[in-house]
């Protein structure tokens, strides 16, 4: 169980100098806290060190260094941060998916979500910091659509006890999540990170990622590529050189890198520099 000094660092991160009480709004405040200052990203896997799932090193990684990971990383330590501060939480099976042809219905795990329940109130609560252009406010489980005060829109639908199916705005990077009651447990998500972080079909092998959610839009690097997207507009900017890829991670995204090394850090930006010129010679497919 991660330690009280832990959970300390981890609410250190967020701004907050105290465990807040388990209310509505504490769970919109973390929510919108998580989002802009512990950045989505593949780091850890494309330096070919993939980060433990285990949501009591997610806690203490958040703690040590200020990043996280990927989904799995990110909503395995708010799961436990929401535990310690009196939430009732429950984990789901999520399958997201891109395209038109919807997901598959036996379709693998590559999602952790999480349902909260406020102590002494009603109603269901979509807590998610591991989408990396998601939502930037928990959604209340209840079927229909929902527009965020920055205009990106979105649906619930299908909403029963044990899942639904979200349908994303159409700027984002993937078309929706289908969430059952299928096994998410500890071993289940451990084998999901094991494929997801080694395979060579994965695209969090071939491809560094890093995003970075605030109030209106979404900042993302992706290989030597920035982009910042809100709901009508997305604007780019290659990334050619090492020190202005690295200065797009640090200042923009806001991603922590004092502690790893330099020369990792170069030959990653070597690798994607070399896929980025592939992708633009063959016309940006």
């Amino acid at each position: 169980m991660a330690d009280v000094a832990a959970h300390a660092a981890y609410l250190g991160w967020l701004g907050l100098d105290h465990a807040p009480e388990p209310t509505l709004e504490t769970l919109r405040l973390l929510h919108a806290r998580h989002l802009p200052r512990i950045p989505y990203e593949n780091l850890g896997i494309m330096l070919g060190r993939p980060p433990s799932v285990d949501p009591d090193d997610c806690v203490d990684r958040v703690g040590e260094v200020g990043r996280l990971g990927y989904c799995f990383h990110q909503n395995a330590a708010a799961e436990v941060l929401l535990r310690g501060l009196g939430y009732d939480v429950e984990r789901r099976h999520g399958q997201v998916w891109t395209g038109d042809s919807g997901p598959a219905a036996d379709g693998d795990l590559n999602h952790l979500v999480l349902v909260v329940r406020i102590p002494g109130e009603g109603g269901r609560w979509w807590f998610d910091v591991g989408l990396g252009d998601g939502f930037a406010a928990p959604l209340e489980l209840i079927d229909g659509d929902v527009t965020d005060p920055a205009g990106f829109a979105y649906s619930l639908d299908e909403v029963v006890a044990d899942g639904w199916t979200f349908h994303h705005d159409p700027s984002g990077t993937f078309t929706g999540v289908l969430v059952t009651s299928r096994p998410s447990d500890g071993a289940a998500v451990a084998a999901a990170h094991r494929h997801l972080s080694t395979s060579p079909d994965s695209g969090f092998v071939r491809r560094f990622v890093a995003q970075r959610r605030d109030a209106t839009a979404i900042d993302t690097v992706r290989g030597c590529l920035l982009t910042r997207t809100d709901p009508s507009t997305q604007t780019e900017r290659e990334l050619l050189t090492f020190d202005d890829w690295r200065a797009a991670l640090v200042d923009v995204v806001g991603l922590p890198l004092d502690d790893v090394a330099q020369e990792d850090l170069r030959g990653l930006f070597d690798r994607m520099l070399t896929d980025h010129r592939a992708w633009v010679a063959a016309g940006r497919p």
